[in-house]
């Protein structure tokens, strides 16, 4: 791996020239500018088959262009791209990627990098989907839990709410929710927000109760927000609702949102 040495807290995008991977980088750049971090430019190739400058050069215009006084970094490396992205997790508050890129695909939408990172990374990971011009959105998506997993995800979810002047739902998915315990559930939900409410009191937040799967019900909520936040354990310990492991219900949410999706590990430091 070629590289100067990264500063711990930075966001790290993947760059490989493809469309995709150019609406992360976009992404990336505004969060930040947004969040006054340094950037880190990642590009990863087992062949060497395009050429890496130009990618490089045509990322760091387009940083120029858009936030001239975010700190910029590089890491290249002739090796598979998965490692070098979860290597840069260790050190990075985020990581942004493209849902597909040019190599193989593992599933019908999301590329094997994206679905790798997901899965794997220890810092929260947002992977940008492509989305629909002139759709109205309304803010950020919040799955919930009501448990004290759901804390980290919730935080982070509040986080960008903030940053970005949006509105902030949380929603919490069950099955087997009875007409009389909706006050309950709420209630439940809403103290979980209660500190979070205090910590960013510039964001309005709104709790939302949805019956049936959560995979349906939160794809369903994502079509028109700016960002959907959900949790992940990677150990598996807690595979509910507000700490969705990376399997069917983020996969699915993921393969059918049309904006960008944050995946946040539930045992995560903070670093953001």
């Amino acid at each position: 791996m070629e590289t100067t040495v990264i500063p711990s807290g930075t966001v790290v995008v993947g760059v490989d020239g493809s469309p995709s991977a150019a609406l992360a980088l976009d992404w990336a750049i505004e969060q930040a500018r947004l969040e006054q971090r340094p950037l880190t430019l990642a590009h990863a190739d087992l062949d060497g088959g395009h050429d890496v400058r130009a990618v490089l050069d045509e990322a760091w215009a387009r940083i120029h262009e858009r936030a001239p006084h975010v700190a910029v970094y590089e890491v290249t490396a002739m090796t598979d791209p998965r490692t070098v992205l979860l290597d840069l997790a260790e050190r990075a508050a985020l990581l942004v990627v493209g849902s597909r890129g040019r190599g193989p695909v593992t599933s019908l939408v999301l590329g094997s990098v994206s679905v790798a990172v997901t899965r794997h990374a220890s810092c929260p990971t947002v992977v940008v989907r492509p989305g629909h011009r002139g759709i109205v959105r309304h803010g950020v998506l919040a799955g919930v839990d009501g448990t004290e997993h759901s804390l980290v995800p919730l935080e982070f979810a509040y986080l960008q709410a903030s940053l970005r002047r949006l509105p902030l739902t949380v929603l919490h998915c069950s099955r087997d929710l009875l007409p009389d315990s909706d006050d309950e559930l709420r209630l439940v939900v809403s103290e979980t927000m209660s500190g979070l409410g205090e910590k960013y009191p510039d964001v309005r937040a709104r709790v939302e109760l949805a019956r049936g799967p959560a995979d349906s019900s939160l794809a369903r909520a994502a079509q028109r927000m700016d960002l959907v936040v959900l949790g992940v354990d990677h150990a598996g310990e807690h595979a509910t609702l507000g700490t969705l492991l990376g399997g069917s219900v983020s996969v699915s949410v993921l393969e059918h949102a049309t904006c960008p999706v944050a995946l946040v590990p539930v045992h995560a430091g903070g670093g953001w």
